[in-house]
Formats: structure tokens, C-alpha cells, sequence
């Protein structure tokens, strides 16, 4: 999976984030956490587009080549892909943690197999 380097800047209530590799491809959030998750998103429609276009993605930057503005935060977002295909993945969790995630995906509106890939995808945006 591909990282693009990108800049945080803003306040408490508004966060912006642009991507110095792809001029025009922005995302804003009022928290740093919410400006993450919608940066992830506005990366994924940016290579949806270009592909769709017939063009090729924009290579990333290495980090340490990314000069950083007074005031910026350098974090890397992931260029999560969906395929649409679904693979099974055996997993064993804990009795307490696997009711944790029922609970907050059925309080979410969500399946459980939902609600684990929209957290894998918040964890991946914020750089975890």
C-alpha cells in the first residue's frame, strides 16, 4: 500500500489537509481525526478519477523530502484501494471484544464485517 505525504494545518473546529504531491486534492474536518479520515477519502476518489481518466497516479513523495511550512503537521495518509471482492479471514477474538464490536455496529446502523473495515480504514487514515 502507497502512503502520500500530506499537511495538516487549521484549529479546533477547522482542519485542513492538502497533499503537496496532488495539487487540488484537499480535505478539511473540524477535528485532526475527522480532517484525516476525509483526506483517506478524497485520496481514494482522487485515484478512482485519474484512473477512470486513463491517467496515472501521481508517484509519492518520500516523507523526508516534503518540506514542511511553519505551522504544518507532516503525516502520511494510506491509499486504501476496495476491490470488491471479499476474502475470509478466520480470526479468534476475545469473547469481551468480539461483543464490543456487535454492540457498536449494531448501534452504528452497521454489520460487524462494516463496522471493522470502516475502523480499520479511521486507524490506517490517522497514520496507526
Amino acid at each position: 500500500m502507497v502512503r502520500y505525504p500530506a499537511l495538516i494545518d487549521g484549529e479546533d473546529g477547522a482542519f485542513g489537509v492538502v497533499f503537496p504531491d496532488i495539487p487540488g486534492v484537499v480535505a478539511m474536518g473540524s477535528t485532526i481525526d475527522e480532517a484525516l479520515i476525509n483526506a483517506e477519502a478524497a485520496l481514494r476518489d482522487y485515484a478512482v478519477e485519474t484512473e477512470r481518466d486513463g491517467d496515472e497516479l501521481v508517484d509519492a513523495s518520500p516523507l523526508q523530502f516534503v518540506k514542511t511550512p511553519p505551522g504544518n503537521q507532516l503525516v502520511s495518509i494510506p491509499l486504501i484501494r476496495t476491490s470488491g471482492k471479499s476474502v475470509r479471514a478466520g480470526l479468534t477474538l476475545d469473547e469481551e471484544v468480539a461483543e464490543f464490536i456487535s454492540t457498536e455496529a449494531r448501534r452504528r446502523g452497521m454489520t460487524r464485517k462494516a463496522y471493522i473495515t470502516w475502523v480499520v480504514r479511521r486507524i490506517a487514515a490517522m497514520g496507526g
